[in-house]
């Protein structure tokens, strides 16, 4: 001790010592514990291993999943869509155990297990009083077996003649590119998801659905894409006579206008005056909900709409399976010009009378700025053409408009392609649809390649109707093989093909349901 301690002064106030409870022996370890806060006179040791907060919690369980729907069976009778290790399917996990209500759950997590296993583990820590003023915690895991079973929806889906209701949809044209076009716009709003079959039939689809509501639902949808008209017709089933309960099959016939896009129509006079007085010939540049039609000598446009249309309906004189090719050999734009179109006064020539004759037409179109001299351009040839329809007889009886009608009408560019097939960069969702009874021929099929072939090049060059579709990035095998074959491809010459740019398109997908083609 140095001085300065020895020097400090000391207290000599009475000290207060703490007062300790009295402490005592574990009777089974003989650990000393405080006698006041003790369980049993057991340390918390021993009540650790003595007392079992857990038991009567249930450690296996059975949780029932639908292999074709994947859900889970929520009891007594619901079917709920829960991701592996998602908080759905830990809830539902807590669900199926008994006796959890006498405890708190203090944490619950997942353990993971092979996906192939068919078993979940779930870690459960919880926490319960085991007597006044001593909280005991423990935790422990739980093994669930997934068991296969089906749902009611999915075992409809499967048996014959359960659907409710039905929506078909028909198009009395000779090609389907209308329908490829709708099926793209029911695959981006996802509204063919509540269907229980989609099965393809004559001149269309038949969509079928387990309840009223999901068919009318879609009935909506269509009546907010395309010009269509709709007819309901009901069947009663069964009727039980001490309830008078009654169960119906409902069927929506859905009808789309027979006019596509690049279309030559021929509209009623009288219709023509109503819609501002536009040329009763013209082009139908676009189908949305109403149909949009085209004067390429004027440029004037008008729109058509559902319930005028089926008024007083028409058909198309031609469609795109009548058009001709033609050689632009001079071509001078006038100076009229409508958003992406500019009125021009050409001079062509069939492309099958080069080198037999000399005979050229002189037309007005409305492609001035994409048509220069040598381009080969698409077009319908209405003179010396026989039409079967009314329309265009009235026209060619008229004095006012018998001497509009052209020699020749020019509808789109023609692009040279390779005669291989051309490898994409792009792709197209497709529906896995029922053929049904009505398996193709080998000409039907080869007819549907071209259907899809041209419906697809239509996508490539028309900007416009890219953005109302979803295009995904392709495969990247496909790639690597269109940068092996781009060497070779370029000995065969230039390709103009309109190239799609990839930041229009979307990621790859990757869903069981949807079939992908490019």
């Amino acid at each position: 001790m140095s001085a300065m301690d020895l020097d400090a002064p000391v207290s000599i106030a009475p000290q207060h010592r703490e007062q300790t409870s009295a402490t005592i022996l574990c009777c089974n370890c003989g650990a000393a514990i405080d006698g006041t806060t003790s369980a049993g006179a057991l340390c918390y040791d021993c009540v650790k291993l003595t007392i079992d907060v857990s038991q009567g919690i249930q450690r296996e369980a059975t949780l029932h999943f639908c292999r074709d729907c994947e859900r889970w069976l929520l009891p007594p009778s619901s079917w709920i869509v829960a991701a592996p290790e998602s908080r759905e399917l830990l809830a539902l996990c807590l669900k199926k155990l008994r006796g959890l209500h006498k405890v708190r759950i203090i944490d619950a997590s997942f353990i993971w297990t092979e996906p192939h296993s068919r078993r979940v583990k779930v870690k459960l820590t919880i926490q319960d009083s085991v007597s006044e003023g001593v909280v005991l915690q423990q935790a422990f895991e739980i093994e669930y077996v997934v068991a296969y079973q089906q749902c009611p929806d999915c075992a409809k889906s499967y048996t014959a003649n359960t659907w409710r209701a039905c929506v078909q949809v028909r198009q009395k044209v000779p090609h389907k590119r209308t329908f490829l076009y709708l099926e793209q716009l029911i695959l981006k709003h996802g509204a063919h998801k509540d269907t229980i079959n989609i099965k393809e039939v004559k001149d269309g689809l038949d969509f079928y659905y387990s309840a009223r509501n999901q068919a009318e639902k879609f009935v909506d949808f269509l009546n907010s894409v395309a010009p269509v008209r709709t007819k309901k017709s009901q069947e009663l089933i069964s009727v039980d006579i001490h309830t008078s309960t009654k169960s119906y099959k409902f069927s929506y016939s859905v009808e789309l206008v027979p006019i596509c896009k690049d279309d030559l129509v021929a509209i009623p006079i009288k219709l023509a005056k109503q819609i501002g007085n536009i040329s009763p010939l013209g082009l139908c540049y676009r189908v949305g909900t109403s149909l949009n039609i085209l004067d390429p000598h004027t440029l004037q446009t008008a729109d058509i709409s559902t319930p005028i249309y089926w008024r007083a309906p028409f058909t198309a004189l031609a469609d795109v399976q009548e058009l001709v090719e033609f050689i632009v050999m001079d071509i001078e734009p006038i100076g009229a010009q409508k958003g992406k179109w500019l009125l021009a006064e050409a001079t062509v020539a069939r492309a099958s009378d080069l080198g037999s004759n000399d005979k050229t037409y002189y037309t007005r179109t409305h492609l001035g700025n994409v048509l220069h001299p040598g381009d080969s351009v698409m077009g319908y040839m209405l003179t010396g053409t026989n039409f079967n329809s009314p329309q265009f007889d009235a026209l060619e009886q008229s004095n006012s408009y018998a001497s509009q009608i052209p020699d020749v009408m020019l509808v789109k560019k023609f692009y040279a392609r390779k005669k291989k097939s051309k490898n994409r960069n792009w792709r197209l969702r497709r529906m896995a649809k029922d053929e049904g009874d009505l398996l193709p021929k080998k000409s039907d099929q080869e007819k549907m390649d071209r259907d899809y072939e041209m419906f697809l090049r239509d996508v490539e060059e028309d900007t416009e109707l890219r953005q109302t579709m979803a295009l995904y990035k392709a495969q990247q095998q496909a790639k690597k093989d269109a940068e092996a074959m781009s060497v070779v491809e370029t000995e065969d010459g230039d390709d103009e093909t309109p190239q799609i740019n990839m930041d229009e398109l979307l990621d790859e997908f990757d869903e069981l349901n949807v079939k992908d083609e490019h």
